[in-house]
């Protein structure tokens, strides 16, 4: 039967849910009628593009922050305090970024200001990818965390006001409740296709395992990594684990690499807004 009875059907269902949804509400605008949603604003091209560069750093985010505290726990055997200390490397980043968001906005505007952080978001998590082996020092990761914080300091602090700034006054709180859903879609899909690419990496680099080591590896793809310091603690032997730790840490870099994927996409979203705003201006 394969993936098509629940997952491909949840899938129709979804999109067939979407879209009698925006036909409905369309209808209902149209009308000049109660609408939960005013679909008319997605006509907005700053709106639009908006709502997916912040879709996009939502997926981007949570890719990240779903996939490296495993890797860091799992393939690195850090402990839970020192993993959170690892990562309070990308909070800092942010800190002190938003902060200066204001300040360089008022420089540069705020489509400058979230390209930017854009950029930096990018460049740090290639930057964690390029990283991702067991003998890297931690001290480069915790770098690259910084930049990508400062990177999403920067592109958070502006994105709010960027997908508001051509909105009717009266619609502002429609507009910020849909980019605050949009968010929240975000953080979901990304937790999810990391995870999905976590497991295909482990798959497709544990292919030619044979024997033990193949169902050891098994074990840790469906743990999602757990497995692995249990595995330390029942002294399974080096040349045994160590194939299985460089498995999981080549599906953290897949996961990673769909994070700049959707990255990417938010730049290219963000460059189209930057346009748009562009547009307005000359008009």
């Amino acid at each position: 039967m394969g993936w098509w009875p629940w997952p491909g059907l949840a899938g129709i269902v979804g999109a067939v849910a979407v879209a009698a949804f925006v036909v409905l509400e369309n209808r209902r605008r149209k009308a000049q009628g109660a609408v939960l949603l005013d679909v008319g604003l997605f006509q907005v091209p700053t709106f639009t593009w908006g709502n997916i560069t912040a879709l996009m750093v939502a997926v981007g985010e949570f890719a990240l922050v779903f996939v490296l505290p495993l890797y860091l726990i799992n393939a690195l055997g850090l402990s839970t305090i020192a993993t959170g200390l690892v990562l309070a490397a990308m909070a800092a980043g942010a800190f002190l970024s938003g902060a200066l968001a204001r300040h360089l906005a008022a420089w540069i505007g705020a489509s400058g200001t979230v390209l930017l952080g854009l950029g930096l978001e990018v460049f740090g998590v290639l930057q964690l990818t390029a990283e991702q082996a067991p003998d890297r020092p931690l001290w480069l990761i915790v770098v690259a965390l910084v930049i990508y914080g400062v990177g999403l300091g920067l592109a958070s602090a502006q994105l709010t006001s960027l997908v508001l700034k051509d909105v009717p006054v009266e619609q502002s709180g429609q507009g910020s409740a849909t980019q605050s859903t949009v968010r929240q879609l975000g953080s979901a899909l990304g937790a999810a296709m990391a995870g999905a690419m976590l497991s295909a990496g482990m798959a497709f680099h544990s292919r030619d395992l044979t024997g033990t080591t193949a169902q050891l590896a098994d074990a840790a793809r469906s743990s999602a990594g757990s497995a692995i310091p249990a595995m330390r603690g029942q002294g399974v032997p080096g040349q045994v684990l160590d194939p299985v730790v460089a498995a999981f840490a080549s599906g953290t870099r897949w996961a990673l690499v769909s994070a700049i994927a959707a990255l990417v996409i938010g730049f290219l979203a963000a460059f189209m807004v930057s346009k748009a705003s562009r547009g307005d201006v000359h008009n």
